[in-house]
């Protein structure tokens, strides 16, 4: 594969809305292991940001009480590389807020790719947002928690890409599995 410069890459990991596995739109939970994991992906392939998206107030907090522990103190002697890791997370209230931030760092709104676990009318390859990438614009991929992203956001997104395709029917990766792979396969060398 062709190295790819990707310094304008940022990731929202979005907790609402997206469905719950009957189909109803809620506010998923925050899982810690969520942030531990896609902080050190997003620092593994030199994500600019790691936005963890929720608009209840005491999941922010625990974002940012976790994010503290480990920067200073004793979470941050204990583990250095938990904290360099946590150096690119941040916490949102809503993705409004998240694309709005990175508009104002820019000067220009980024190209939105959702995900989804099933195919999308219109969806793009990797190999199409890998070219977008290669523009120098900067990206933010859309992640959903639960049972994925609401269909207003995926209709609205610049780009969905195309689902992840195992061997099975099953397809219901973790998401912090998914933003792994689908890093590699959009900015690996």
């Amino acid at each position: 594969m062709e190295d790819i410069i990707q310094n304008e890459i940022h990731l929202a990991l979005i907790h609402y809305p997206v469905y719950n596995k009957i189909g109803k739109v809620v506010t998923s939970s925050v899982t810690t292991l969520d942030i531990h994991d896609i902080s050190r992906v997003a620092k593994t392939y030199n994500a600019n940001s790691f936005c963890v998206v929720t608009p209840l107030k005491t999941q922010r907090q625990l974002v940012e009480r976790l994010i503290e522990h480990w920067m200073t103190g004793f979470g941050a002697e204990y583990n250095p590389t938990r904290k360099e890791a946590l150096l690119v997370t941040k916490v949102m209230n809503n993705l409004s807020e998240t694309v709005r931030a990175l508009t104002e760092l820019y000067g220009k709104r980024p190209v939105t790719v959702a995900t989804c676990a099933s195919k999308f009318s219109g969806s793009v390859s990797f190999k199409h947002v890998r070219s977008e990438i290669q523009k120098g614009e900067p990206i933010l991929l859309l992640f959903g928690t639960g049972w994925g992203l609401e269909k207003n956001i995926l209709n609205e997104a610049d780009y969905v890409l195309d689902p992840i395709e195992g061997f099975g029917e099953y397809n219901h990766l973790p998401v912090r599995a998914a933003v792994a792979i689908i890093l590699d396969r959009l900015i690996s060398r």
